[in-house]
This record gives structure tokens, sequence and C-alpha cells, in this order.
């Protein structure tokens, strides 16, 4: 299938561009602020080393994710009802914009400065976040879900190597010059910042906003949200494959999230790494996160999203396993690759079962229940790393060998989901 031919009608392949430089402004924020970057920072500086600093670093983060939980449904039936994503992503990005920028800041001690800016600036990522992947259902037919959401996470890795890059560079010029972290990772802040707020500019450029307004009255939509949310659970029979890939999610997205938020982290405590090596690190699984979700969307559509998935399930286990058994950087280096390739593999999966079973005049409000899930995750699963750590006096290895617990479990409820099952109650056609 051409890449014209997997678009839905109306749709040009500028369009698709603009919706996938999305993907490729935000990926910066996850790569350099909550992988590489600024999660060791919190607890080596911020926190100055202590032995709650794991711990308040991922109650940071689930805060904010809690606040995601319980606002973003709203978001999303607000947006469906006035046709407002596209609108609604502007504001979202300048949001987290100004607060990435507000992390340049942050100095040692500055806990509270630090838990504000982490909180907001996640806060509108998030936001961002739901509302672009709310726009994949306009814009790729059925049958090529997988792949166009495939060009999007793959793209979007690219965008989070240019910001690492960029860091890189700066980071190893003011060493070089004997500067501090404190001086280096406020300036990394900025360029994260400045990346995502231009690069955005292409999305707010050629991506269009296709949904028609429905008729509820603008403060209606709002007051209605939670009722509509409320009727969907209400619906959970009819609805029952998307309620597993929602549980299913919310296992799973706990393991990702741990790696995205303390690889770092694990990295420099367990290791001994030093802030050069695990920016090249995250470099490198920046680079097999690309390719492995580019060529997985294609194979997803032929194999079934449901398959694919459990796949990179099984290969996230193998990865913890070789995270735990490390005691030197080579081995550590391969579970790294097996997680890039893995990462956006899995979530571009994700992503696509969702739009496979969401209603056409129900998709802002259906990845709002898909972003609550996904947030709910990025609670839990950090802030179960931060008590193992906490209550083993430290012990990383015992906390990453919990996190595979999750994706254990994940694919476990993975084979309750039917997809054709699933497809038919949204009104779909069957996957191939």
């Amino acid at each position: 299938m051409t890449a014209h031919s997997s678009l839905q009608d109306g749709v040009t392949r500028r369009e698709v561009f603009g919706w996938a430089m999305y993907d490729f402004a935000n990926s910066g924020y996850t790569t350099v602020v909550m992988t590489a970057v600024f999660n060791a920072y919190f607890v080596g500086v911020v926190a100055d080393g202590a032995d709650w600093g794991t711990l308040a670093w991922t109650l940071a983060l689930g805060l904010s994710n809690a606040l995601v939980m319980f606002t973003m449904p709203v978001i999303g039936a607000y947006a469906d009802a006035r046709a407002a994503k596209k609108k609604l992503l502007v504001i979202s990005t300048v949001g987290c914009v100004l607060f990435t920028a507000l992390l340049a800041e942050v100095g040692r001690g500055d806990l509270w400065l630090a838990v504000l800016a982490i909180v907001v600036s996640n806060l509108f990522y998030s936001y961002g976040e739901g509302l672009n992947a709310a726009f994949l259902p306009e814009l790729a037919k059925r049958e090529a879900m997988g792949r166009v959401s495939g060009w999007g996470w793959s793209f979007g890795y690219f965008g989070g190597m240019l910001t690492l890059g960029l860091s890189l560079g700066y980071v190893l010029w003011a060493q070089g010059q004997g500067l501090p972290a404190t001086h280096f990772v406020p300036v990394t802040m900025l360029i994260t910042a400045a990346v995502y707020g231009v690069a955005s500019l292409v999305t707010f450029w050629l991506l269009k906003e296709r949904a028609v307004p429905q008729p509820v009255a603008v403060g209606g939509a709002a007051r209605n949200a939670f009722q509509r949310l409320q009727h969907t659970w209400q619906e959970a029979q009819r609805f029952q494959d998307f309620r597993w890939l929602l549980l299913c999610a919310v296992f799973y997205q706990a393991g990702i999230s741990v790696v995205v938020a303390l690889a770092a982290v694990y990295a420099e405590q367990v290791l001994g790494f030093k802030q050069i090596d695990t920016m090249m690190l995250i470099f490198l699984v920046n680079i097999a996160s690309a390719a492995g979700a580019f060529a997985f969307g294609y194979w997803q559509d032929k194999v079934g999203h449901r398959r694919a998935l459990a796949f990179t399930l099984w290969g996230w286990i193998v990865m913890t396993l070789l995270a735990v058994a490390a005691t030197s950087a080579p081995l550590f280096w391969v579970a790294a690759v097996i997680a890039g390739l893995c990462m956006g593999s899995s979530q571009s999966a994700g992503r696509a079962m969702a739009a496979l079973f969401a209603p056409d005049e129900r998709l802002a409000e259906f990845f709002g229940l898909w972003t609550f899930a996904v947030r709910l995750s990025a609670i839990v699963g950090p802030i179960t790393y931060g008590l193992v750590t906490w209550v083993t006096s430290g012990n990383h290895r015992i906390a990453i060998l919990s996190t595979g617990l999750f994706f254990v479990v994940g694919l476990v409820v993975l084979r309750r989901v039917d997809m054709a099952r699933g497809m038919a109650a949204s009104g779909h056609p069957q996957e191939k």
C-alpha cells in the first residue's frame, strides 16, 4: 500500500507530515527532560543525592499525571463537542514550552520550583500528546492505522535525537570549559523548549481541524463531559475490548513509564554512568526506537495489532532481565537497544488499537480515556519503583526487577482483547 492510499480521502501527505511534526516537536521533552538529563539532575543535584530523591521525583510525576487523569477526559469531550482539538493543542504546546523553559531556573536545593515546573510542564505535554493522537483516525484509513501511527512515532524519535544532540553538543563544550551541571543542565532545558516551540509551528500551519462542532453549548460541553464518560463506562459490555485494552495499557505502560522516567537514574546509581554516558546511551535508544516504530508500523498491519503488541511485551520482559543482570556497561547497552526497539513499537501498536476501537463520533473522548489509562500507568509505575528503592535502601536492581512484572501482567490481560469484536462494537470493518 502506498503512502497516499494509506490516507483518508482529502488528506494529503503534506498534512500527515504536519501531524507527524508534532511528535518530532514534543519528543525532545521526554528525551531530555524525562529520560536523559533532568531526572538524574533532580535526584543528584536538586535533591543533593538524598535517599528520598528518587521517590520525590516519582511523586512529582505522579501528581502531574493524576491531574492529567482527571482533566484530560473532560478536555477530550470538550474538544469533540466544539471541534477544538487544534485550538487546545496550541494552548497545550505554549504551556509546556513556557514551563520547560522555567526548569532552566532550577538549581541545587530548588526543590519546590523544580516540582512546580515538572508538574505543570508534564501536564501540558500530556494534553498535547492526547490531542495530537486524536487526529490519527481523521488522517489514516483503518487498514493503515498502524503504519501511519508508526510514521509519527518514528519521526518523533528523530526530533528527540535532534534535541538531545544539540544538548549533548553543548554539554561537551561546557564540560570542556570546566562548567558544572548547574550551568549546562539549565541550558539544555532552554534548548528543549526552543526546539519544541519552533518545530510545532509546522503542525499548526499544516494540520487541519476536520471535526464538526456538535449542537452543545460551550458551557454545556464542559459540564456534560463527565456524563458522557460515565455513559461510555455504562456501555462497557459493548466496548469490552476497549476496556480490556485500557487495563492492558495501564500495566505495560507502567513499565514503559519506569524506563522513560528512571533509566538515567538507574544507569548512574547502579552502573556509575556519567552525564555524557547517559546522554549517548539515550541517543542510541532513540535511533533504535525510530527504526523499530517505522518498520513495526508496517509489520503490525500485516500480522495484526494484538499479536504485534504481544511480541513487543515479550521484548520488554527480556530487556528487564538483562538490565537486572548487567554489572557493566556492555550488557546494559544491549538492554537499552532492546528497550528502544520495543519503545516506539509498543506505543504505536497501542495507539493504533485505541483508534480502531474508538467510534468515529467520539474520537477525542475515547482518546481522553486512553490518556487517562496511560497517565494512571505513569503514576503506578514510577511510584512503585520509587517506593521499592526507598524500602530497600536504594536497591535499584530489585526495583527494576519489579518493573518486569508490569509487562507480564500486561501480556496476560492482552489475551482478553478480541480485535474483531472490538472493531465491530465501534462500527468499523474488521481487521484483516
